[in-house]
Parts: C-alpha cells; sequence; structure tokens
C-alpha cells in the first residue's frame, strides 16, 4: 500500500464510471481525500451498457492498415458496423480523417504494445479494487472465441495475428467440431474459430462497477450527485469545480467523464479530440441459448455474451455526436444478427440501451497531468476497452498525480502528444 502522504490535499474526480472510479480509489489510497462528481448514478453509461468482456489478452486498435477501402462499403449499409449521422458528417470529418491517418503498422504495434500494458492485468486489478467476494461473483476468466462466417477455409494471416505473435498471446485455433462443442446450436456457416483463453468476461457490468463505487465509499471517499458546468483556477491557485448546485475547492481535479471530458475541457484551451462512438447493445432476457464463453463476431462485427440479465448482444460504431437520439434499427438489427448465428435462439422479452465510448483518433486513452494547468489531469479515451484499462488507468493516473514512479509507462498515454 502506498504511503499517505497527501492527506491535506483534496481530489475531486469528475465521473462515476469504471476508469472514474479506478482512478479515486487509486488516489483515497494514497491518503488524498476524494469526492467524485458524478450527475447520474455510477455506472449509469457505457460502464453498464458495454459489452462486459475483460480482454487482457486482447490489445490491438481498431483502426488498422487498409480500412480506408472499407469504409465506403460501410457507410453504404445504414445497418453495417459503421456509419455517420449526415448532419454530423462536417464535424467528425477532422477527428475521422486522423483516425484513418493513424491506421499504420507501425502505429498499429506502437498502440498495442501500449494497450498490453493497460490490459494484461485488468483481472489482477479488478480484484484489487473490489475485493474477492464481488471479483468471484461478477467476473469469470473462461476464455474468448473470435468466429468467422462463411468461410471455406481459414482467413489468411492477419496484422492481428503479428500482434499478437509480438506480444506473446497465445490463441488456439478451433474447427468445425471443436466450435460446436463449445456451442451448440450454432449455424452451419460457422467452420472457423479462434480461442483466447486469457480473456474473460463479466456477468454484470453495472454490478462489477456499482462495486467498486461501494468499495470506494466504505475506504472514506465521498461522491455527490452534481452535474459539473465549468472548471477554473482562483486566486488562491486551487481549482473550483462549479456544479449545478455549489462551488466547491480542489486541489487536484481529474477528468474521467468518458465522451464528455472535452466539454469541460475546451474552455481552459485544452484541446484533446475525441468523438464519441456511439454503440448499442441487445438484452434478451430468458434466452434458450446459454454460452460458455463470449463470442466476438469478426465478419460482422459484433458481440454476444451470457449475463445474469440474459444474452447481451453488442456493437456497432455510429458516429453522430453526443445529443442525437438513438437510433433504434441499429439495435434492432443484432437481434437479426444473433439469430443468423443462433438460428433457434428463442427469448422472452428485449431491451435496447445507446451510448458512448469516448475515442481518440489514435486509440489510445488519454492519462495524466495537463501540464499547461497545474493540478489538472485527465484519464478518459478508453473507446471499446474502458472495463479493461479500467484498473491499470486508475492507477498509473494515481500514480502521476502524486509523484510515485508509475507501473508502467506513461508516455504513450501522455495529453501533451495533442495539446
Amino acid at each position: 500500500m502506498p504511503e499517505n502522504k497527501y492527506v491535506e490535499q483534496v481530489a475531486f474526480v469528475i465521473g462515476a464510471g469504471a476508469v472514474g472510479l479506478s482512478a479515486a480509489i487509486q488516489l483515497k489510497r494514497r491518503g488524498l481525500a476524494v469526492t467524485v462528481v458524478e450527475e447520474g448514478q455510477p455506472a449509469a453509461g457505457a460502464s453498464y451498457g458495454n459489452s462486459g468482456m475483460l480482454v487482457a489478452d486482447t490489445a490491438i486498435p481498431t483502426s488498422q492498415p487498409g480500412m480506408i477501402w472499407k469504409v465506403p462499403g460501410w457507410l453504404a449499409d445504414p445497418l453495417g458496423p459503421l456509419t455517420v449521422k449526415g448532419r454530423y458528417l462536417p464535424r467528425a470529418l477532422p477527428w475521422l480523417w486522423r483516425y484513418l491517418r493513424s491506421g499504420t503498422r507501425s502505429h498499429v504495434f506502437h498502440a498495442s504494445t501500449a494497450l498490453r500494458a493497460l490490459h494484461q492485468s485488468t483481472f489482477e486489478g479488478w480484484r484489487e479494487n473490489v475485493g474477492a467476494n464481488a471479483m468471484d461473483r461478477l467476473t469469470r476468466r473462461d476464455g474468448q472465441v473470435y468466429l468467422w462466417e462463411g468461410l471455406t477455409e481459414p482467413p489468411p494471416q492477419s496484422l492481428e495475428d503479428e500482434v499478437r505473435s509480438y506480444l506473446g498471446i497465445e490463441a488456439e485455433t478451433l474447427g468445425n467440431d471443436q466450435i460446436r462443442q463449445y456451442f451448440p446450436g450454432i449455424s452451419s456457416g460457422v467452420s472457423y474459430g479462434l480461442l483466447i483463453r486469457g480473456n474473460g468476461h463479466t456477468v454484470d457490468p453495472g454490478a462489477l462497477v456499482r462495486a467498486l463505487a461501494s468499495q470506494f465509499l466504505n475506504e472514506g471517499g465521498e461522491l455527490i450527485q452534481e452535474r459539473v458546468v465549468k472548471l477554473w483556477r482562483n486566486e488562491t491557485r486551487r481549482w473550483t469545480v462549479m456544479t449545478n448546485l455549489n462551488n466547491y475547492q480542489a486541489d487536484v481535479v481529474v477528468v474521467a467523464a468518458g465522451a464528455w471530458s472535452a466539454r469541460l475541457l475546451d474552455p481552459l484551451g485544452v484541446k484533446i479530440p475525441l468523438e464519441s462512438e456511439r454503440g448499442y447493445h441487445v438484452m434478451l432476457r430468458n434466452p434458450s441459448v446459454r454460452l460458455s464463453m463470449p463470442i466476438l463476431n469478426k465478419t460482422s462485427y459484433f458481440g454476444i455474451s451470457s449475463m445474469s440479465e440474459g444474452l447481451r448482444v453488442s456493437g456497432t460504431v455510429e458516429i453522430g455526436g453526443l445529443d442525437a437520439p438513438p437510433t433504434l434499427p441499429r439495435a434492432e438489427n443484432l437481434i437479426k444478427l444473433a439469430k443468423r448465428l443462433f438460428p433457434q435462439l428463442t427469448y422472452d422479452e428485449t431491451s435496447f440501451w445507446m451510448g458512448h465510448r469516448p475515442s481518440t483518433p489514435d486509440g489510445l486513452p488519454v492519462i495524466g497531468p495537463i501540464n499547461e494547468h497545474r493540478g489538472l489531469h485527465v484519464c478518459f479515451g478508453h473507446g471499446h476497452s474502458g472495463l479493461t484499462g479500467a484498473p491499470m488507468s486508475g492507477q498509473l493516473l494515481a500514480q502521476l498525480a502524486t509523484g510515485e514512479k508509475p507501473a508502467i509507462d506513461p508516455t504513450p498515454y501522455a495529453p501533451a502528444r495533442f495539446t
């Protein structure tokens, strides 16, 4: 346990998702007086609605070489894996251009190495943060399977295969018979898979993050349910955190508000390119299919996982900003994809969800101090892997904020690469 040298320091963490709470509990354990500010309940956003996958052995950015040639076809299909709302396109273009430009071979290896450092200890990090009881109740390290549809032979060697080899990540090829042993009733169109044993999932992402919030409170942290509207350095050189109800004073401020983080930083002149990759899920309750481990469909780019509430089917990327209403057909299409994968699938009822993945164009989060503003730190931009990257991200943030030697190299995640 770190030495408590910062008991006089007051820290405010903005955001009660997996990442914000991970940073908060690590700061608290280093002796700071920590308050988390969140407009809603903990785990009310992407920390609740994500796929639930904890991918300790997956570390690759989504932008890759050749992707630019696939985008026109994806955009032509309004229900495809990627779409951009027409009215939002002019605003999204600069981010999209930077995103596609980052899809070089050299950057993929750079980003994958950095993501590996954040991801590989996720199970140990979650256990340290929430305790053994919650961890054993809510998580499973039972592997994850990638599946391809419509192949008559295995797909050619990919860059992702090279990255796994480079990082020393083990994966096992699955043939037709093995796939059916793992997943009875799966479509005859699936004949090739890849098993990654080091991955796993949570059976209830919301409950896992709420367990983290409870542990934070049990250790003396404070959580207030208000909306932060402005930040500024006051005449005492401390930070004023202005909410819809109060003003608070802090020595350290951590912006971990997910996709909304840029709105708080922009007035301070801190320009970090952040976009919401709007994602959807459908929960199928009382399903006839119970999966032994999560599936990531690499043909249609969606995930499917058994959870305590039922079968969650999740995926798609929609670029449309923070304010546009959900596109319900995109969520409904996930049911069609699930039924294509399991033709005999039945269930009692459905519930739909849409949320915002906070994403940077280079596929790496921003973690650490804003050098131009003493006492201001950021921890957001985890894209599709916030639940996985949260424990190490919170630890790294706390180490940097308190001057402790960081457990991993902080350079790849430094905000200064943008600011």
